[in-house]
């Protein structure tokens, strides 16, 4: 058997955390087995699905790498396929045409919920003669299900998961107007894309039973059921905006690395012992759903945080000066040329030593690019006293006179000035810091100096000991 998956999200908001990794889970498990992974956008909610929704999705899907194998198919272009079920259905007398009105659907709603007990259709059309339908009202097309024994379910990660059959009333296949209901879409659709596997998050594990009579009236095989338990806040509660519930999107523009995201969204309800840190190939070599825990798993935005940095670590350091560069332009304040860049891109094995987003990896090589004279923070203003003027004006020369701008040979200039001087390395090396980034942080000076060149190096300081000298 070839392994058929897909995502099948609804297009009516963006692309969550929970979509994205069942997503993943699909693609994994078809690649790990050497089969196929379909997208389809089930946008039969005409009403609520929009473009820009599609787009969205499509847009989270490629930036994470898990595009669709083959076209994408729209459901809402599928719907004569599912009356056409509907209607085969219906001449197998499997299923049959409901004439309740709504008052009368609203009575046994009310009644229902008088005597505590579950609102379900009780039925009343079922085998009833058509001739006794009242004029003026439009039948929907109702499944007739089961009334006796009940239905198990061998969920890959649930386990085995039994409802009596009195607990599943005869759903509705197609509406009043023609239109099928999303319950009876998926179950063709996902029939007729071959798909063997149906990988989704536990709230639709209530959803499989009512599809499998669909299944079972038609003759169809059943997928695999997989139920993945929902993701939860760090703390335990639902998981929510302030716990991180936001669009694929929202984490792309914090600064999070596709590759960190989808390493750990894997490690969010599956693993391999205590692998952390999981390549997309070792991904692919391991996963299957025998890893999936029943358990929710909790979103840890500081573990997040420690897997994007162990990404940018490894980035190639020209695809992060891109990144960084795009996210400094957006700065009207900062002009990123090719100088600008060549600055950052020369800096960037310093920069990304202790970086756990790309945005805090822009904001890091700020200095590298900002404008003079300099802001000078109010720590590192405290280094330009008069001694540090003085040690700042002194090295200047050493510096000029210098034929090769590297690390070695700066740091030999500075650390020959410092002895010749009688000064402490820190005592030359801190308010230089100071004069070149305008902080008390940053990665090595000597690095720094080397990744900004010899002139703007002494532009700086020059700068710096001219504001002084005028003030």
């Amino acid at each position: 058997m070839t392994v058929v998956t897909r995502f099948a999200p609804s297009p009516t908001g963006y692309l969550h955390i929970g979509g994205a990794r069942t997503a993943l889970f699909n693609w994994l498990f078809s690649r790990h087995h050497g089969g196929t992974y379909r997208l389809r956008i089930e946008d039969t909610d005409r009403q609520r699905s929009t473009k820009e929704a599609v787009g969205a999705i499509l847009d989270g899907l490629n930036w994470l790498g898990l595009s669709g194998d083959g076209e994408i198919v729209f459901q809402s272009e599928r719907a004569p396929r599912h009356a056409e079920v509907a209607y085969a259905l219906l001449e197998q007398g499997k299923a049959y045409r409901c004439y309740c009105s709504p008052e009368e659907l609203a009575a046994m709603r009310d009644a229902a919920k008088a005597e505590g007990r579950s609102i379900r259709y009780d039925g009343r059309w079922r085998d009833r003669d058509p001739a006794d339908a009242p004029p003026g009202v439009d039948p929907v097309i109702r499944i007739k299900a089961p009334l006796d024994g009940e239905m198990t379910i061998a969920d890959a990660v649930q386990g085995n998961v039994t409802v009596p059959h009195s607990q599943l009333d005869d759903m509705i296949l197609l509406r009043a107007d023609g239109s099928p209901t999303y319950m009876h879409s998926v179950v063709v659709d996902d029939h007729d894309m071959g798909i063997t596997h149906v990988i989704r998050g536990d709230d639709h594990l209530n959803n499989a039973f009512r599809q499998s009579l669909i299944y079972q009236a038609m003759g169809w095989n059943l997928p695999v059921f997989a139920h993945i338990p929902l993701i939860h806040g760090a703390d335990g509660a639902k998981f929510s905006k302030r716990h991180g519930a936001l669009g694929v999107d929202a984490y792309r523009d914090m600064g999070y690395l596709p590759e960190a995201m989808q390493n750990y969204l894997l490690r969010l309800g599956w693993g391999h012992g205590d692998d952390e840190i999981i390549s997309a190939e070792q991904a692919i070599e391991w996963f299957d759903l025998d890893g999936i825990g029943r358990a929710a798993s909790r979103f840890d935005f500081d573990k997040l945080g420690s897997v994007n940095g162990h990404y940018i670590r490894e980035a190639d350091d020209d695809r992060l000066t891109g990144l960084v560069a795009e996210k400094l332009a957006a700065d009207p304040t900062l002009t990123i040329d090719a100088e600008a860049r060549r600055r950052v891109r020369a800096g960037m094995a310093g920069l990304k030593e202790r970086a756990k987003t790309i945005v805090e990896l822009a904001e890091k090589a700020r200095f590298y690019v900002a404008p003079l004279p300099l802001v000078i923070e109010p720590k590192a203003a405290a280094h330009l006293d008069e001694s540090g003027l003085t040690a700042l004006a002194g090295l200047a020369p050493h510096l000029e006179a210098l034929t090769s701008f590297d690390e070695a040979a700066i740091e030999g200039a500075v650390r020959r000035y410092a002895e010749e001087s009688n000064l402490k390395l820190g005592k030359v090396a801190q308010p230089l810091r100071a004069a070149v980034t305008g902080s008390t942080t940053s990665p090595g000076i000597f690095e720094v100096l080397a990744a900004l060149g010899k002139s703007e190096s002494l532009q700086r300081i020059n700068a710096v000991c001219a504001v002084h000298t005028n003030g």
